[in-house]
């Protein structure tokens, strides 16, 4: 099983606290292995307010967080029962598991975060092979040479024409093989 993305469901204004409370249960009942991200998907906003700009975090989603968890039936349970979680997006009810978010879905919403749906910081190193998801160099394989963590990119080798090519994409168009 592999790790994917899921929609949940908390109470509306709770999600910061959701959030805290689900890493916390993750860490105390040992399961950091099946549980790995919650984020609260938010944006920044800027306003004027009595002629000075204002920076605003606002919840694109709320009532709604995104957990990275592998869905084994203990990792569901905790998730579920965790305080302030009404319910998993997806899932019919009766006991059925959800469905996790598509990887251009997940790209979409953490791209609008300023970040990538792989923990770059945790996954991917230099010398890693890796595939390219999306854009003129999609579908080829290729070792990474350069992580550029400021600037969300990083630098492939790829082999082009039986010669090997530098080429820069960004975390949301490559995947770890």
């Amino acid at each position: 099983m592999e790790k994917e993305w899921y929609v949940v469901n908390t109470y509306s204004g709770h999600e910061n606290k959701v959030k805290e409370k689900l890493e916390m249960r993750a860490s105390s009942m040992g399961m950091e292995d099946y549980i790995f991200r919650v984020v609260v998907p938010s944006q920044k906003e800027v306003t004027i307010k009595n002629g000075k700009e204002v920076e605003k975090e606002s919840k694109m989603f709320p009532g709604y967080i995104l957990v990275e968890m592998i869905m084994t039936d203990e990792a569901w349970f905790i998730v579920r029962n965790t305080p302030g979680v009404t319910g998993f997006i997806g899932s019919s009810g009766k006991g059925a598991k959800p469905f996790p978010l598509t990887k251009p879905e997940v790209d979409k919403i953490l791209g609008n975060m300023g970040m990538s749906r792989i923990d770059v910081v945790n996954e991917i190193s230099e010398g890693d092979s890796v595939k390219v998801t999306s854009g003129a160099f999609a579908n080829m394989m290729g070792k990474v040479k350069l992580v550029d963590m400021a600037n969300q990119k990083m630098e492939v080798a790829l082999d082009l024409f039986g010669q090997e090519t530098i080429v820069e994409v960004l975390f949301t168009e490559i995947e770890k093989i």
